[in-house]
């Protein structure tokens, strides 16, 4: 088995449609896919389908911007085999999801203002299938340059970071209470990339809570994070995943499948495992 459980869809802030993520899947060899879009479970219905169509088992995944507000820090927490009509997981994520896209118009229009063309309707529209606007929808439409390449992180610091005119975030729910949804919609709660966030600390407070993971392969960790996180795992008796943090042609020069999960989680007899 062979599974990538931290992939991004168009549903989000991924470039790739559903469907080719699952054709990168099958070309990888890979067996298990999640896709987790930010903060929504839309689509779902089409992630079902097509792992059906093309053979890949598809496990039920969001991950959520939270924030740590002990430490002052963003945390984002994955959430895997939930119901599928995610009721707890949309009540906290949709008003998250406004935020979010109100604060994207501001940015366009800040980013207007100092001379860029940018057109709010078009945006919207090569954003869809996500309902969401997302930076990478507004870099878009600015740049040609690819993601990883210095002319692009160049100007995306001097948009949204520092002085940028865009420089403005939203305000992100509280980490518990996305573990709290994830965990009410029968889910299994899981810390993404500790290492990338620092949120090492935490996971022992949210063991208390019923966490049930942490994901331990992901891009931007070193071996260093890999032994904290194997360590916090057999401590706290947690499910260890991972994965690709795949987002196309919005994020890093990766491909489905490169980096896998080892662990799958599962149910048995009414509990989520490894």
């Amino acid at each position: 088995m062979k599974a990538d459980l931290h992939v991004h869809s168009h549903y989000s802030d991924g470039s790739d449609s559903v469907e080719e993520l699952i054709k990168q899947a099958v070309k990888a060899n890979v067996t298990h896919m999640s896709i987790v879009d930010h903060d929504t479970v839309a689509g779902w219905p089409e992630v079902e389908e097509m792992g059906e169509l093309y053979g890949v088992e598809v496990i039920p995944g969001v991950e959520i911007s939270a924030y740590d507000y002990k430490r002052n820090r963003k945390v984002h927490v994955l959430g895997y085999l939930y119901r599928r009509d995610a009721p707890h997981i949309k009540e906290l994520c949709t008003p998250l999801l406004q935020r979010r896209q109100k604060n994207s118009l501001w940015q366009i229009e800040q980013i207007r203002s100092i001379g860029y063309p940018l057109d709010r309707g078009e945006i919207l529209e090569t954003a869809k299938p996500s309902q969401t606007i997302y930076k990478q929808h507004i870099m878009r439409h600015i740049t040609n340059k690819p993601y990883s390449s210095d002319d692009y992180r160049h100007l995306y610091r001097s948009l949204f970071k520092g002085d940028g005119v865009a420089n403005r975030d939203i305000t992100y729910v509280d980490v518990y209470d996305a573990v709290e949804a994830i965990i009410l919609d029968g889910g299994i709660a899981v810390v993404a990339h500790p290492g990338q966030l620092n949120s090492y600390e935490l996971i022992p407070e949210l063991v208390k809570i019923g966490l049930g993971g942490i994901e331990l392969t992901h891009p931007d960790h070193t071996k260093a994070d890999h032994q904290r996180v194997i360590e916090l795992a057999k401590q706290y008796d947690l499910l260890m995943t991972g994965g690709t943090d795949y987002h196309g042609k919005f994020g890093i020069e990766i491909d489905v499948g490169d980096l896998t999960s080892p662990e799958i989680p599962f149910v048995h007899n009414g509990r989520v495992r490894g």
